[in-house]
């Protein structure tokens, strides 16, 4: 079942993550995808994550989806491009066969492995989505004509442990507007937050996955509790890593998870291409 009809139903929905080589070597790229299939309704590729240049994310999605027929979701920034590459972008991805796109506005380069790299920001996630819907519909952004339309569901990314949720909230209900199909959000530790998020949100009419990004180690907690906005780690989840691996990490995935199954629409889960820690993370607790 394509991820599309499976949220329409909605189903439970179970996402991974892959980020593409840097390089052109996919043989752990199609290793993970390959093990993924059939455990998880689709696999996100990231698009030169934290502005670090990888393979491009539609082409490594392509090669997914020919390599292991596993369905993909190809991130689109707009940092890299101006609107008018976006939309060839969106055409040529839905000419090979890929269904779905999550838009987001992405990294500021100087962050990545290219600093001097001049970022474009043409446009945003939100206006990333509007075109996604127009070329649906046979028309650029301008109202030209199209040669064929594209037919693709668009997700976007929400932060539920925003500082200000509420700014948060009222920017989502402007993307859902702008006709985003569904929403992936940043990982969530904490049942209190979610259910403060899933509160406000509960009007809305479209599906959530919460993401879900298992700890590995102590230092990496804390890196995502001190230098990581919007993600929230409680001190008693610190505490329970100090000294601790990836074991710990998915344990506390999982009792999340258990609690929080009945609540959600389904999960997005980070777990940076290990395919190991994310079939751990749901064995026996997704049906």
């Amino acid at each position: 079942m394509l991820l599309k009809d499976k949220l329409k139903k909605k189903e439970f929905v179970i996402t991974g993550e892959l980020t593409p080589p840097k390089g052109t070597d996919c043989s752990k790229m199609f290793r993970v995808a390959d093990e993924l299939k059939g455990k998880v309704d689709a696999v996100n590729i990231c698009d030169s994550p934290m502005a670090t240049m990888k393979l491009n994310s539609i082409i490594a999605s392509h090669l997914i989806q020919e390599e292991t027929g596993l369905e993909t979701i190809p991130h689109i920034t707009c940092r890299d491009k101006n609107i008018i590459a976006l939309q060839g972008e969106l055409l040529g991805a839905s000419r090979l066969g890929i269904k779905n796109i999550l838009a987001i506005t992405g990294d500021d380069p100087t962050a990545g492995d290219h600093p001097q790299a001049k970022a474009v920001f043409d446009s945003n996630s939100i206006s990333l989505i509007k075109a996604v819907q127009k070329l649906n519909t046979g028309f650029d952004i301008n109202d030209n004509n199209l040669k064929g339309n594209t037919d693709l569901i668009v997700a976007t990314a929400a932060n539920l442990g925003a500082e200000d949720l509420d700014k948060e909230i009222e920017r989502l209900k402007v993307k859902i507007d702008a006709g985003a199909d569904f929403i992936q959000t940043q990982p969530c530790y904490d049942l209190d937050l979610l259910d403060r998020f899933l509160d406000k949100t509960k009007d809305f009419n479209i599906p959530i996955l919460i993401g879900i990004l298992p700890l590995t180690s102590y230092s990496m907690a804390r890196y995502l509790a001190n230098k990581v906005p919007g993600i929230e780690i409680a001190p008693s989840i610190l505490e329970r890593m100090k000294d601790k691996d990836e074991n710990e990490g998915i344990k506390i995935a999982r009792e999340f998870l258990k609690d929080a199954y009945s609540k959600i629409d389904g999960i997005h889960i980070m777990s940076a291409s290990r395919s190991d820690i994310l079939l751990e993370v749901i064995d026996g607790i997704v049906k």
